[in-house]
């Protein structure tokens, strides 16, 4: 039996040159027999076609046009984000470039658990991390699987660290002065506090860590109060533990952004620590026409970008950026395998404290090839054409009476409903052309009414695209 070609390596080139003309072909079939943004069918209908191709998924003998046939299957049966009719989540269809680099980062496989398994990753990583976190306005960042994994590193730094910038100023001082301050001054568990419209990675983050149910504070206006922060704060019961204020910089929903410069400020009046979950609106920071949307995201202790939002690259691209990188120092983990004293002293980088996890592919190389490629204002246009593509859809639907405009969009959400449909209605019209293919459109609910979303990321869409949609959606809508 001859051995099958590895990816790497000297004959890799070769090997994967071949190979990759199957994957191509087998897209572009795939893509044309689906002929649109969504299988039809539903659920059922895409497993049975899934079932045939694959087959026995364990099969005795092996068979070499299986590459083509579930590459062609699963682009087939896919939701294409680059398809303008698929506009329901902040699933961005990747830029071609981005794709190509993290070819390269699979053959390569290098794991960035210890330095002799990926030195140019590293590297590589420790430049371009650090350069987002300062064009952030902050100190440092780490890679994560994107906003999820940022939001729960960012609950588990706030709860190790246990002190905010604020009371460690003050240690510092009273340290200064001669007087031993506590290291950590609060008595309790963190307490996480958000408001309603935080994404629910925050709250399952306390779940997992074992915290306290969140202080959850309303939000009718769609936006955290800074008033209302303020007063949950000044109630919360004593002893009181450390406090964690987590501000969201672009809602799932409606793609709104807290008041952050107000916020922050009360947070450092009431000595909590301050996390923003910028992983929607963190783009805005490419765009000098949408960057002051960011205003007070440098005061943060943490912050939550995701590149594979807006930053057009393959899942995963998550970052969590620090303003200390001290902070950090809670994620050491010493494996003598891995990072061995004697070796991190002869100048070995000691990877185990850049991750909570052990095995990590190098997300940051796609990331990386993509800004320079395209520099910040090659990014910036397309975080400009997708808010301008948000605002004429807006303006289309306005324009239109047989359908209802939530409101004006901040990002490139923009909410909306058959007008005087019900509930039932909306959420039919939904279900329907996701069955039938014809288009992916979101669900929020808002005000206590239930809206459709279409969260626009294709910077290739036109406006006669947009047109479509709306046609579908009052071409489906019961009278």
């Amino acid at each position: 039996m001859s051995m099958p070609p590895l990816a790497s390596g000297r004959q890799g080139a070769a090997a994967l040159r071949e190979l990759t003309g199957v994957v191509l072909d087998a897209l572009e079939a795939g893509t044309r027999a689906r002929g649109g943004p969504l299988p039809a069918g539903g659920p059922r209908a895409v497993a049975a076609r899934v079932r045939d191709a694959l087959g026995e998924p364990l099969p005795e003998s092996g068979d070499p046009a299986a590459l083509a046939d579930l590459v062609r299957t699963l682009a087939e049966g896919a939701a294409d984000p680059a398809d303008p009719l698929c506009a329901a989540h902040l699933h961005c269809p990747p830029l071609a470039v981005a794709a190509a680099a993290d070819l390269a980062a699979s053959v390569l496989n290098p794991s960035l658990d210890s330095w002799d398994q990926a030195p140019a990753a590293s590297a590589l990583e420790a430049l371009v991390t650090r350069a987002l976190a300062h064009h952030a306005g902050l100190a440092d960042a780490v890679v994560t699987t994107g906003g999820t994994e940022a939001n729960q590193l960012a609950v588990l730094l706030a709860r190790e660290t246990r002190e905010t910038h604020a009371t460690r100023a003050a240690r510092d001082s009273r340290e200064t002065a001669g007087t031993p301050a506590p290291r950590h001054p609060h008595a309790g568990p963190l307490r996480l506090v958000h408001g309603a419209n935080a994404h629910h990675s925050l709250r399952r983050a306390a779940w997992l860590l074992g915290l306290p149910e969140p202080v959850v504070i309303p939000t009718p206006a769609g936006t955290l109060d800074p008033a209302a922060l303020h007063t949950a704060l000044a109630t919360l019961p004593e002893p009181r533990g450390p406090v964690l204020v987590a501000a969201t910089a672009g809602t799932t929903d409606a793609g709104l952004i807290d008041p952050l410069p107000d916020i922050a400020a009360r947070c450092a009046a009431h000595g909590a620590r301050l996390h923003i979950d910028a992983a929607y609106a963190g783009g805005l920071l490419f765009s000098d026409r949408h960057r002051p949307k960011l205003a007070g995201l440098h005061t943060a202790d943490t912050v939550t970008l995701d590149l594979h939002k807006l930053g057009w690259q393959p899942i995963a691209a998550g970052l969590l950026a620090v303003r200390d990188p001290t902070d950090l120092t809670a994620l050491h983990q010493r494996a003598d395998y891995l990072n061995a004293d004697d070796d991190t002293e002869a100048g070995l980088p000691d990877l185990l404290g850049r991750s909570p996890r052990t095995s990590r592919r190098p997300d940051v190389l796609k990331t990386a090839v993509t800004l320079r490629t395209l520099g910040r204002t090659g990014l910036g246009a397309l975080v400009d054409r997708v808010c301008a593509l948000a605002q004429e859809l807006a303006d289309l639907v306005a324009d239109r009476p047989g359908l209802e405009l939530h409101d004006r969009p901040t990002l490139s959400t923009v909410l909306f409903r058959p007008a005087g449909a019900p509930d039932t209605a909306v959420a039919a019209v939904r279900r329907t052309l996701l069955t039938d293919g014809h288009a992916v459109l979101g669900r929020a609910r808002l005000g206590g009414r239930l809206w459709l979303k279409a969260t626009l990321l294709n910077p290739c869409a036109r406006p006669h695209d947009l047109a479509t949609l709306l046609n579908l959606v009052e071409g489906h809508t019961p009278r």
